[in-house]
């Protein structure tokens, strides 16, 4: 979604977000992500307003009154959290683990093929399709990326061919470089 997006060509829209419409951020957050729910006050204070930035492509991105992103989605599809959020809170997705080998391809923004995911130096979390995933690497602390599981973790273990997850937002990508919005 963002390996090709910069700062220079494109020029956001920022808008501050109502508090209606800030509950229901939070709510959706909530509910797609039940591990934070103690710590959604860090994440998204109540009394602070928030920045809806829109980008091209029917990108919306939820930033930190300071103009941080937090949060990103496509159209009307689920939350995405930032790399930035992830690394704070890593317990908040489930995590599939790829092997060395594929790890310079994850940080040139590459899906996740299913034999990355299946190797021996490979973990999985067992997911349904369609489930928003951190994409750990094998002997790394933080995550690489952020992806979309295109199939369960049963699939990806029977068939063993094809994307397992679609990525969407990676380590050194045009989010990760995003200055602070104003």
């Amino acid at each position: 979604m963002f390996k090709k997006y910069s700062d220079k060509e494109h020029s956001p829209s920022v808008n501050n977000m109502k508090s209606s419409v800030q509950r229901g951020v939070r709510a959706k957050v909530i509910t797609q992500f039940p591990f934070i729910e103690d710590y959604i006050d860090e994440i998204l204070p109540k009394k602070e307003t928030l920045k809806l930035v829109k980008l091209p492509d029917h990108i919306e991105l939820v930033a930190s009154q300071a103009g941080q992103p937090l949060f990103f989605k496509h159209r009307d599809g689920d939350y995405y959290p930032t790399l930035r959020i992830l690394h704070k809170y890593p317990f908040m997705l489930p995590h599939m683990q790829v092997d060395k080998g594929a790890i310079r391809f994850v940080l040139s923004g590459a899906n996740i093929m299913c034999p990355g995911l299946t190797s021996p130096g490979a973990r999985m979390t067992m997911v349904n399709e369609g489930t928003v995933v951190a994409v750990m690497a094998e002997g790394k602390e933080h995550a690489l990326a952020v992806g979309l599981t295109t199939m369960s973790s049963e699939d990806i273990l029977s068939k063993n061919k094809g994307i397992g997850v679609e990525c969407a937002h990676f380590l050194n990508d045009g989010l990760w470089k995003m200055k602070p919005l104003r």
